[in-house]
């Protein structure tokens, strides 16, 4: 399979990228969801908005960021590459930290707990993440290396992972999980929880297929990373679970 135009289509001369159709695309949906899952984790529907008012912008400058400390010497002295972001470079572990802190300055505000509200909202950020990884596809981006596999994908004459694809189809399921374990959901923080998990332990694997990877020294920071993510989730699990079990603490069911 070979990756299509970037370009989805012209106005006046500016190309609108599928990459940015996608993103939004995911943002939209996300914000839709969310929208109308609030009242049934019993936060108001208009405190979402809220949260994606100051986030879907902040989450992409942290996201662009994140990348450009990463790539520095590819960006450093030239503010028109760090702008365009148009062509790809938003790494998904700076939106995601930047959008927690938004969500925990949203909710010291409006007095909503903030474990119960990214509860709310990690299923549709699975989803977001679904979505957004097929503008890789389209940027011919993060993408895995040689590989004989019938799926795999032309990048450059050469046939290589589409880790994009393993990525989008494991988020598109988290979604449905997260959803699906909600309704069943034992104690706050729960989802958030295991949506840190899952999502982690398919990047590590994920990412070590990958060719384009940011770097701390030698080791693909993603991965460093996802095993701290995995690490600090497990035993914060294990701890609101126990809690949860306390006859004083039913407050937390």
């Amino acid at each position: 399979m070979q990756a299509p135009n970037p370009v989805a289509f012209s106005i006046m001369g500016f190309d609108v990228r599928w990459y940015g159709i996608l993103i939004g695309l995911g943002f939209m949906l996300g914000i839709l969801i969310s929208y109308l899952r609030a009242p049934k984790l019993g936060i108001k529907s208009d405190h979402v908005l809220d949260f994606c008012i100051f986030m879907i912008p902040l989450a992409i400058i942290g996201a662009r960021a994140y990348y450009v400390i990463f790539e520095w010497e590819y960006y450093a002295g030239d503010i028109k590459k760090i702008l365009d972001i148009r062509s790809g470079g938003l790494a998904i572990h700076g939106g995601l930290i930047v959008g927690i802190i938004v969500c925990i300055a949203v909710c010291k505000y409006h007095k909503i707990k903030i474990l119960n509200m990214l509860d709310l909202i990690f299923p549709q950020v699975a989803l977001g993440q679904a979505i957004g990884r097929w503008g890789n596809f389209f940027n011919s981006e993060a993408h895995g290396g040689p590989t004989d596999l019938p799926w795999g994908i032309m990048v450059d004459g050469e046939k290589v992972h589409p880790t994009f694809l393993y990525e989008s189809i494991w988020c598109l399921l988290l979604f449905f999980f997260l959803l699906y374990i909600t309704k069943k959901r034992r104690f706050t923080g729960q989802i958030a929880l295991l949506y840190g998990i899952l999502y982690s332990l398919e990047r590590f694997f994920v990412e070590a297929l990958r060719t384009d990877s940011l770097m701390i020294g030698p080791f693909k920071q993603a991965q460093v990373l996802s095993l701290c993510v995995i690490v600090v989730c497990l035993i914060l699990y294990v701890y609101l679970y126990k809690k949860s079990q306390s006859p004083s603490k039913e407050e937390n069911q």
